[in-house]
């Protein structure tokens, strides 16, 4: 099995397709987390509001987790809540609101949850704007969204993290992040042309890249810090950012369900994993492949780590 999990893998198209996840779960049933292992934790989902981090909302339910949704857009909560609620009338749901790119609307998250006790982190909110934005504090969007805001709130919660007895923080990326090198000096991407998918990938780029960086820097809090990334998904984002996309790859592309799995399986399964490494479909993966876009050195990805330190007021 783990000659055919490698070949799809690298066959990239079979691996992150719906096929490749069907493939790879007929051999987890073993694998799965115990029933009610989520019982007595609290797991805090970004971009809770739609597809994955709804579908990742209900997963940790499902094991005895109580959630709390966080997201730009009330209304929207309210219906991912309500639909949670209905599907187990005895759950444990809040809503909290915030923009991730907003360090202000981040801080005020984090002094909210600092009431409570935070156990997980699944930082799931994703942006991918068609001409380059900034966020309140002039960073790029997707940078601030997928990199700043998600490092600077698991920092103001480290408090809640390091009380917990088993604190996991998962940062979901994306395949198309091994199409872009490491952008040493412009994480920013003030240079070149600015493509709205290419800044998505770069920004899961430098996400990726900082998640040994930060397994160790949260060590003393004993937190499990792990990288994703989901597959192909037929989400709201796809449809809206990547239409063309979603309409060639059509029944190919997998449920919000196939792509939450790992980030499931991350937050519940014991032993817990090891800290600092990137994950697709329950196994870890490398983190770069040479022939898309080369290997990154360690110079580079400290280089880019002082810069996010700064970007993000840390």
């Amino acid at each position: 099995m783990k000659l055919l999990d490698t070949a799809l893998d690298r066959a990239v198209v079979a691996g992150y397709s719906r096929v490749g996840y069907r493939v790879r779960a007929a051999s987890w049933p073993d694998d799965d987390p115990q029933s009610k292992a989520l019982t007595g934790r609290t797991v805090v989902v970004t971009g809770a509001t739609s597809g994955i981090g709804a579908a990742i909302a209900a997963g940790a339910l499902a094991l005895g987790g109580r959630v709390i949704l966080v997201g730009r857009d009330r209304e929207r909560a309210d219906r991912v809540r309500a639909d949670l609620e209905a599907r187990r009338p005895h759950a444990r749901v809040s809503i909290e609101l915030g923009d991730m790119s907003d360090p202000h609307d981040v801080d005020d998250l984090a002094a909210r949850l600092a009431e409570d006790s935070v156990d997980v982190v699944v930082h799931n909110a994703g942006v991918m704007p068609r001409t380059r934005t900034e966020s309140p504090d002039g960073h790029e969007l997707s940078l601030a969204t997928h990199v700043l805001g998600p490092i600077r709130l698991t920092e103001r919660l480290l408090p809640q993290l390091a009380a917990s007895s088993d604190a996991r923080v998962i940062f979901m990326s994306s395949g198309g992040m091994y199409t872009a090198v490491l952008p040493v000096g412009d994480i920013d991407y003030r240079s070149g042309e600015y493509r709205g998918a290419r800044a998505y990938a770069r920004s899961k780029r430098i996400q990726t890249e900082m998640v040994p960086i930060l397994a160790e820097r949260w060590a003393d809090a004993s937190v499990m810090t792990a990288g994703m990334h989901p597959g192909w998904v037929d989400t709201p984002g796809v449809a809206q950012s990547l239409p063309r996309f979603g309409r060639a790859m059509g029944p190919l592309l997998r449920t919000a369900e196939q792509g939450a799995d790992t980030a499931i399986w991350l937050a519940a399964t014991t032993p817990r994993p090891p800290t600092g490494r990137f994950w697709h479909d329950r196994r870890p993966r490398p983190m770069n492949y040479r022939l898309l876009s080369g290997e990154t050195n360690e110079a580079d990805r400290r280089a880019v780590w002082n810069d996010v330190l700064a970007a993000a007021g840390l």
